[in-house]
């Protein structure tokens, strides 16, 4: 909470409690009628803010909002006064005087949170550069809560870009607190930033670092599969070094892990996953995205206090 009020910024503002708290009032919401959440945000109005590109994260919580009865305030940078110069603060102190709720994502790492600084209506975090992306951890919470059955001492691999990954930060930061057994696979210059590893290191988290997911297939509980994001790279030729250095397809899959094993993945991809993994068992990544709106109308009626 910053100001006195309910914003959604960082995972590492959650207890383990207030994890699942906002897990069960998605499921809540889940089990209403179209016509009793329509009642729950009548006559409220989420602004989106969007520095940065999206389809899920942006159409997921406009589409979360208007299911809730809210209007939609859409933010357009390239027709706003930040054309003008007009600088972030001042634009979200607009902002906040014509909404009830602040969806933000921007490509800095903190900007998040210096909004919600700034702001005195509720801020919620789309996405803050490779910082945090705590709607996305709780919509991955939420799927693996559903598929699982639990979210305590599972093995979890994230392969891909874990550099850059804000999903995969904001994921591990919130795993922490349920005991996981943790693969980190990537390449050597894509591997989880070592502040991250040492917050695991302080919580007791037992991690494996690896470069190939062979090695820890059987065991995995949850196969989480990331894009190697080239808009993140300062150097394109560096990214040309690692692009396609992962993909699982059916060949390297069946027959090679667990029979309930679930492969999530927080779109969109490239060619990481094959589309004939698609149609098999394993495949959660769609049902994933989808439990982003009960997720991100429980962060709404949490920041409103409903």
């Amino acid at each position: 909470m910053i100001n006195g009020k309910k914003d959604i910024i960082s995972m590492n503002d959650f207890t383990a409690e207030e994890i699942l708290l906002i897990l069960k009032k998605a499921e809540a919401i889940e089990k209403m009628s179209d016509e009793e959440k329509l009642s729950l945000m009548h006559g409220k109005i989420v602004a989106t803010m969007f520095y940065e590109p999206s389809t899920r994260t942006k159409l997921s919580f406009e589409s979360a909002a208007m299911r809730l009865g809210a209007n939609i305030l859409y933010f357009d940078t390239e027709h706003s006064s930040v054309k003008k110069g007009e600088s972030f603060s001042d634009t979200i102190r607009m902002v906040e005087s014509y909404s009830d709720i602040i969806v933000i994502r921007h490509p800095l790492d903190g900007a998040a949170r210096l909004a919600a600084s700034v702001s005195h209506k509720p801020v919620l975090n789309g996405g803050d550069g490779s910082n945090q992306h705590p709607s996305q951890t709780l919509l991955d919470l939420y799927t693996i809560m559903k598929e699982k059955g639990t979210l305590e001492n599972l093995h979890i691999a994230f392969t891909g870009d874990l550099k850059y990954g804000r999903t995969v930060h904001s994921l591990v930061k919130a795993l922490k607190h349920f005991h996981p057994i943790i693969y980190f696979v990537s390449p050597s210059m894509l591997s989880m930033p070592q502040y991250l590893l040492d917050d695991l290191d302080d919580a007791g988290v037992t991690y494996h670092i690896e470069e190939n997911f062979t090695g820890c297939l059987d065991k995995l509980d949850v196969f989480y599969m990331t894009r190697i994001q080239r808009e993140r790279f300062p150097d394109p030729e560096e990214y040309e070094k690692v692009k396609g250095v992962y993909i699982i397809n059916r060949g390297n899959i069946e027959g090679k892990c667990k029979d309930d094993m679930i492969i999530m993945h927080p779109l969109p991809r490239v060619n990481e996953i094959d589309v004939d993994l698609d149609t098999t068992k394993y495949a959660r990544y769609f049902e994933q995205a989808r439990n982003g709106i009960p997720i991100r109308q429980a962060m709404m009626m949490l920041s409103l206090e409903r």
